[in-house]
């Protein structure tokens, strides 16, 4: 094929820097622009000073640059209806509608959707009153798990072992409005038991193709200790997923979802993220994500052998049941490492080194996400999650070993990272 096409990737953070990392290998492609991006990006495309939230903005950028395909990582400007704004103008994008993407959009929306279309999930209840929300915690008697209904960006999930933990919750979210509009309706859930699973898959309205699954690490601390965080790492591909389970996922979650919005009006077309808990009655989905997951694209994509420009063509233009999408055996590792303070208050502008190092081993790729370029040309920490260490391997602990490999070369002050990734489930 000869190069090309002009694409857009939108976003900041680790995920985009994969994205556009695939991208850029793709001989299709002989322009790419990452808005905002972050110093990773800059490094192989050109970085656009444009908020990702900024729909009106990105639209005319890509038409004035005759952009040929836009690659929506975030999930707000897809909520915001960025795929729509561009498709008035006819160009093509990578992601769902914002009808489409109310899959993630609106937890109320979601649950409902999957009752209606019998996806196994936890039972739940929804409230926009806070008394009515506390009488039945009180009538329940717990533990649940209580979600703020919008988006907030992944922070609108807290896990109550008890109904105190609950009702300190609800107020949270409902009384002082931890979260603004996010949190004016909010779903309490049944407490589910059993590993996670992280399964994605690309969609082009009728059909679904699976990626390989994965399992992240959200705690910020080792053995599963401390604060949620959005990640600090994952693997592929766990072994307590048999191919078995895979295609009972796709049956029974994937697949109802892309025919049920197909069914109202509301193609879904780009990836599905499927979050899942292993019980002992089957895979139940906790959640849907209108997007790649961060840093579940971090470990997924390294093992991706067809052409992902390919992929994301063949999803817009509804011919993805006519591509054969192979993935490379063997696992992926990826090692995040933050900034001191992370998820809660931390420092900008720290100084890192070794990222060049790490990145010239074989079969492992450093991705950006926290970091700038100041002033003097440094490369500096600018996030929370600044750095993650992606490497392939045979086997996982290939993989893991050549990540933390990867991890020990590069220093920032206090860099934090956990030292269990994959070696706990």
């Amino acid at each position: 094929m000869t190069e090309s096409l002009a694409v857009l990737v939108v976003g900041g953070g680790g995920r985009e820097h994969a994205l556009a990392w695939a991208i850029h290998r793709s001989s299709q492609v002989k322009k790419l622009y990452v808005a905002p991006g972050n110093a990773g990006t800059a490094a192989i495309a050109q970085n656009v000073n444009i908020p990702a939230g900024d729909v009106n903005a990105l639209t005319q950028f890509a038409l004035e640059n005759h952009i040929d395909l836009v690659v929506i990582g975030p999930e707000v400007p897809l909520a915001l209806g960025l795929v729509d704004a561009l498709k008035k103008v006819n160009i093509k994008a990578f992601g769902p509608t914002a009808s489409a993407a109310l899959i993630e959009a609106s937890k109320a929306f979601s649950k409902q959707f999957m009752q209606q279309h019998d996806v196994p999930t936890a039972t739940y209840a929804e409230f926009s009153s806070y008394d009515a929300a506390i009488r039945y915690v009180d009538e329940m008697n717990g533990p649940f798990v209580v979600k703020a209904d919008g988006l907030a960006a992944g922070k609108g999930v807290i896990m109550c072992e008890s109904p105190q933990k609950a009702r300190a919750a609800l107020k949270q979210i409902m009384v002082d409005e931890a979260f603004g509009e996010a949190g004016q309706k909010v779903i309490l859930e049944e407490w589910l038991e059993g590993p996670e699973l992280s399964l994605m898959a690309f969609c082009d309205g009728k059909t679904v193709v699976p990626m390989p699954p994965a399992r992240d690490h959200k705690r910020a601390f080792d053995h599963d200790e401390g604060p949620n965080t959005g990640g600090m790492g994952a693997f592929s591909r766990p072994a307590d997923v048999s191919p078995e389970l895979m295609a009972l996922v796709k049956e029974t979650v994937l697949q109802p979802v892309i025919d049920g919005l197909a069914a109202q009006g509301t193609p879904y077309v780009g990836v599905l993220y499927a979050g899942l808990m292993l019980t002992a009655d089957g895979p139940m989905t906790l959640e849907f994500n209108c997007r790649f997951g961060d840093p579940e694209t971090q470990v997924i994509l390294p093992l991706l052998e067809t052409d992902l420009v390919a992929v994301m063509l063949a999803c817009v233009d509804g011919t993805l049941d006519q591509l054969d999408v192979g993935w490379k055996p063997g696992a992926c590792a990826t090692v995040v490492m933050s900034s001191p303070g992370y998820p809660g208050n931390y420092p900008k502008g720290l100084v890192i080194s070794g990222v060049d190092a790490a990145n010239q081993a074989d079969d492992t790729v450093v991705f950006h996400a926290g970091t700038a370029l100041d002033e003097s040309g440094d490369l500096v920490t600018s996030g929370g999650r600044v750095l993650a260490v992606s490497a392939t391997g045979d086997d996982l602990n290939a993989a893991l070993d050549r990540a933390y490999a990867g991890v020990k070369q590069i220093t920032f002050e206090g860099a934090h990272y956990r030292t269990d990734i994959g070696r706990t489930s």
